[in-house]
Parts: C-alpha cells; sequence; structure tokens
C-alpha cells in the first residue's frame, strides 16, 4: 500500500505568498489560451471563416470524445513517467506549454478560401492537438494542487488563488479584445448598417484580427506558465510502487473515481457550470451584438458577472469554515436558479414592450452567476478534497489519473456548452457568415436563450451538490483530523529512522 511522505525538514521553504502567487500563474497561463478559444473560436469559424453551425457542433463533440482518450492517457503518463529529476509535474507544463504555444496560432489560422471539407478538417485537426497540448500542461498544473499542501485551510487558499488566476484572463479577454475584434458593418457605399429597431450601427467581427491576438496570448501564457515552475513547490510525497502503465491501470482510475460519489456529484455540478455558464461567453457577446447592437458595452456585463467572485474571494476561508463548502454551494445555486426563473419570466414580458433595458439585463446576469462566482471559487478544493478520499479508501497513488479524468469531463463540457450553443441557435435561425443578413427578432431570441442555458446550469448543480456530493463540514472535518494523523505518523517514523 502507498503512503503519504513529507519531503524532509529544512528540504522545501514552508507554504507561503509564493506557491498561491504560483498557482495563481498556472491557471493564468492555461486560461489566455483556453478563454481565448473558448470565447472567440466559434465565433471565428462560424462568422469569420463561414463554417456551417451544422458541422461546427459536431465537430466540437468529436473533439471532447477524442480527449476522452487523450486525457487518461496522459493522465496515466503523469502518473507513472518521470521525465524530470527534481519534480513530477513540472517538465510536463514546460514542454506542454511550447507546443500549446504553436497550437493555439494555428487554431485561428486564416483558412476562410479553404473548400468546406478543407475548413473542417483545419478546425477538427488543429483543435484536437491542441487539446492534448493543453492537457498536458493542465493535468499535472492540477495535480499540484494535492502536493503542494496537505492542509485544509492552504488547499481552499490554493483554489481561491487558481480562480483569481483563471478570472483575469476571462476579464482582458471580454474587456480589451470587443473593440479590436468588432466593427460597424457596412454597406456597399462605405456607410454603417444601421439597425432600425435600435437605431444604431450592426456590428461585424473582424476575424483577421484573432490571429495576431492568438499569437500574443499564447507567447505571454508559456512565460506565465515557466514562472509557475519556479514559484510552486512541492512538500508531499507519495510512493509510487502501487503505479502501472496500461489498460489495468486505466480501468482501475476509472473505477476508483466513478466509486467515489463525492466526484461522481461534483463533476455532474461541473458539467452543469463549465458548459452552461463558462463556454456560452459567446452568447453574451451576440446579445450585446444584435439586441443591444453594441458590443463594447459588454464589458459592462462582464464586470457585473464577475462581481460575486470579486466580493466573496477575500471571505471564501470564513464561509467555508463556517458553513462548509456543500452547504454554502447548494444554498447559492439555488439564489441562482431563483434568479434565473425570475430573470426568464421578466424577458418574456419585457422583450415584446421593448422595456429590456441594459440594466435590468445586467442584474439578471448577476442573480445568476452568484452560485457559480461560488462555485468557480471553492471547485479545486473540492477535487483535491475528492482526490485525497480516494487516497485514504484505496491508497494508491493516482493525482494525475484521477485529475485527468476530472479534467476529461471539464473539457468535454465546453464542448457540450459550444453544442448547445450551436444547436440553440440554429433553432432560433441565427445564420452564419460575415455578411449574413438575420431574421428579424434575433436579437430577442439569443437573450431568451442565453438566459435558459444560465438558468438550467444553476438548477442541475444545485440539485447533484444537494443529493449526490455526499462530503459535508462534518466530513471535512474528519478527512483533516485523518490527514493530520498520518502526517504526525509519518513524522514520528522518519524522526525514528533519523535517530
Amino acid at each position: 500500500m502507498s503512503t503519504t511522505t513529507k519531503a524532509p525538514q529544512g528540504a522545501v521553504r514552508p507554504f507561503g505568498w509564493q506557491d498561491k502567487m504560483g498557482y495563481a500563474l498556472g491557471d493564468m497561463g492555461c486560461g489566455f489560451t483556453f478563454q481565448l478559444i473558448s470565447t472567440y473560436m466559434q465565433l471565428f469559424y462560424v462568422q469569420y471563416i463561414g463554417l456551417d453551425n451544422g458541422h461546427y457542433w459536431w465537430i466540437i463533440i468529436v473533439s471532447k470524445l477524442f480527449d476522452a482518450i487523450n486525457d487518461i492517457i496522459i493522465g496515466n503518463l503523469v502518473d507513472t513517467k518521470r521525465i524530470g529529476k527534481k519534480s513530477k509535474y513540472m517538465p510536463w507544463i514546460i514542454i506542454g506549454g511550447l507546443i500549446m504555444t504553436v497550437l493555439t496560432v494555428a487554431v485561428f489560422a486564416p483558412v476562410k478560401e479553404f473548400s468546406e471539407t478543407g475548413k473542417i478538417l483545419w478546425c477538427l485537426i488543429s483543435y484536437c492537438l491542441w487539446s492534448i497540448a493543453y492537457t498536458m500542461v493542465n493535468v499535472p498544473y492540477g495535480s499540484l494542487h494535492s502536493v503542494i499542501t496537505d492542509k485544509p485551510n492552504e488547499r481552499q487558499a490554493l483554489s481561491t488563488f487558481r480562480s483569481i488566476g483563471a478570472a483575469l484572463p476571462a476579464v482582458i479577454i471580454m474587456m480589451v479584445l470587443p473593440d479590436i475584434v468588432y466593427t460597424d458593418k457596412l454597406d456597399a457605399s462605405g456607410k454603417p448598417v444601421i439597425d432600425p429597431s435600435t437605431g444604431k450601427a450592426e456590428q461585424i467581427l473582424l476575424g483577421d484580427k484573432l490571429l495576431p491576438v492568438a499569437i500574443i496570448f499564447s507567447v505571454i501564457a508559456f512565460f506565465i506558465l515557466f514562472a509557475t515552475t519556479k514559484l510552486v513547490k512541492e512538500r508531499v510525497h507519495r510512493n509510487e510502487n502501487d503505479s502501472s502503465m496500461g489498460a489495468k491501470a486505466i480501468f482501475a482510475s476509472l473505477k476508483t473515481f466513478f466509486t467515489n460519489r463525492a466526484m461522481v456529484g461534483l463533476t455532474i455540478a461541473t458539467l452543469a457550470c463549465v458548459a452552461l455558464f463558462n463556454s456560452t461567453m459567446s452568447l453574451n457577446n451576440l446579445v450585446f451584438q444584435y439586441f443591444f447592437n453594441d458590443v463594447s458595452k459588454v464589458k459592462l456585463a462582464l464586470v457585473v458577472s464577475y462581481a460575486p467572485l470579486i466580493i466573496v474571494m477575500p471571505i471564501i476561508g470564513k464561509l467555508t469554515a463556517k458553513f462548509g463548502k456543500k452547504n454554502l454551494l447548494v444554498f447559492t445555486m439555488l439564489v441562482s436558479s431563483i434568479g434565473g426563473i425570475a430573470g426568464l419570466v421578466l424577458s418574456y414580458i419585457l422583450i415584446p414592450k421593448g422595456m429590456l433595458n441594459m440594466g435590468i439585463y445586467i442584474a439578471i446576469l448577476l442573480l445568476l452567476n452568484v452560485g457559480n462566482a461560488i462555485f468557480q471559487v471553492s471547485v479545486w478544493a473540492l477535487v483535491a478534497d475528492c482526490i485525497a478520499l480516494s487516497y485514504q479508501k484505496t491508497g494508491r497513488s493516482e493525482e494525475g489519473s484521477l485529475y485527468a479524468i476530472y479534467s476529461f469531463f471539464r473539457k468535454f463540457a465546453q464542448g457540450i456548452g459550444q453544442a448547445v450553443v450551436s444547436i440553440g441557435l440554429m433553432l432560433i435561425g441565427f445564420e452564419e457568415g460575415e455578411n449574413a443578413v438575420q431574421p428579424e427578432g434575433i436579437g430577442d431570441g439569443i437573450v431568451k436563450l442565453y438566459i435558459i442555458v444560465l438558468l438550467a446550469a444553476s438548477v442541475i448543480a444545485f440539485l447533484s451538490m444537494k443529493f449526490i456530493y455526499n462530503i459535508g463540514k462534518k466530513e471535512e472535518e474528519e478527512m483533516a483530523a485523518l490527514a493530520r494523523a498520518e502526517a504526525e505518523a509519518m513524522a514520528a517514523t522518519s524522526d525514528e529512522v533519523i535517530a
């Protein structure tokens, strides 16, 4: 049976701000490429390249099914193959980061003149290859959470700082890029095309601007990831004598994952939040493009959407210590569900009367994002708890494999979200292409579609965390006590050996 050991006294510095900052930078580095692709890849291929929505949604689903194999294999490799002497995880992050830099640029290559088949193949292949590179970075990075520290309060701190790191690229992309990649749509005489319902100029995506943006962001991402490898220290070391490669080890990890009820409940909630919250930012862009006819104002909605996240970050440790992560998430997801229902009813009442203004819309987003904000701040501590629970039950060191399986579901959720958006847009009659003429009332349909999607996410996450996830406040305290007792026993054993 594997055992948990700690590095010898004095071998590494105590847990501190460098670990928090370094771990935040890791998700920031991943986020610059992930958020760019999550927010703009669909818009780039559908609005600029001219790929049909009917093709795009199945391309995403196929690529995510490919990820099922890719993630689990790389997770097993991270667990079993050391490619560096000093660290189990850092070399994977550096190598994967270099490859990801190149492939992020490839995703936004100007293939507008390709045939329909050529566009489909380029989109599918470049995205699948990018997914492999992203996994090579994200799986070892995510696995670090379990080995930087075994103290619950320090794990929550890492989760909070990771959320900060993840939020910054999203804020930059949503605040800065709209002014760069959108412009007024012009008619044949060079004059702005005015939407008669709003009196404002219609806007179009400047897809050719996304290639230089991808180059800049991917290079920045690599150097940020490199900084992570220098700042973060691994303190908890688990014997790897039980680790093995091959189908048997992979199936053993899958069994561990799916027999962990807490992990299953967290994964279902993650599917809802990532698929229907995080992966539908493009819908929010379309709301401002076609309903409000002012994409520059999308940054206001972004600020308000992140407001609950900013408010809760300084006090999340105290809230989870008092109520427990599960109870806090259940309550806030219920608040979001109620807010979403109210928002949906208001949209159907106000839109026909022309009374759904930007202020009311942003207020609806604020309520809908309360639960998601708590989830984003706490999710990585929840993952670490689930992995620790599996280790306590099985005695096997499977951090990389378990995180990889969870990571696959996160990325698959992103694909589901993009597919939902594509299918939803087809159902309401959205037309693809750079100069497409949209049917009357398309903006109304996009607003309602977006609210419905976010409401569904809140309800699913609430039900899963309430009735499936089973690590409550009492269980958290018991796990922490067991971890402390094990660490003390290992320290005593080490002292005896030294004596």
